[in-house]
């Protein structure tokens, strides 16, 4: 059962063609609040978005960290070498806000909040700063889903069974 959201004014949760639409034009992601721990969904899904499945360039934005996964971290979004075209987040909700700030100050075109993750203020950010705005999804779910890859990554083993095992 999903909880409803507080309703952002304005704004409307995007239909899955309008996701769709946002992951095709979509060539560079900027991860904030990715963490080195394989333990944390944000290492899952930065493992996933690094594959080739996913075909975009990807970049990290974690002030604790030099590097992760191999690639290097970068301490703000205003610090990478390029402007990307998403941001994806994984901090607090409360921290939301600041970090839409930042996409919109570097000119990114889209702000996603992952699984659990809604903020008003922040969306209003975005919202006012141009950016498309997605909350409470999981970039890498929805990018699976569209491709065809749900199954490769442990979401979907094609097995059909309500039986307990024993």
């Amino acid at each position: 059962m999903t909880v409803p959201h507080e309703p952002v004014p304005g704004w409307s949760e995007p239909s899955a063609t309008e996701r769709l639409a946002l992951l095709k034009r979509t060539k560079t992601v900027a991860m904030v609040g990715v963490s080195a721990s394989v333990a944390r969904p944000s290492n899952f899904v930065a493992t996933y978005l690094l594959s080739s499945s996913a075909d975009f360039e990807v970049y990290f934005v974690n002030p604790m960290a030099e590097e992760i996964l191999d690639q290097p971290c970068y301490p703000t979004l205003a610090e990478l070498p390029k402007v990307p075209d998403m941001v994806n987040v994984f901090r607090r909700s409360e921290d939301l806000p600041e970090v839409a700030e930042e996409a919109a100050a570097i000119g990114s075109q889209s702000f996603w909040a992952q699984l659990g993750l809604w903020n008003i203020e922040a969306a209003t950010v975005a919202l006012n700063a141009g950016l498309d705005v997605v909350m409470d999804r999981c970039l890498k779910i929805e990018h699976a889903r569209f491709h065809g890859g749900l199954h490769l990554a442990g979401f979907d083993t094609g097995v059909i069974d309500s039986r307990l095992k024993t």
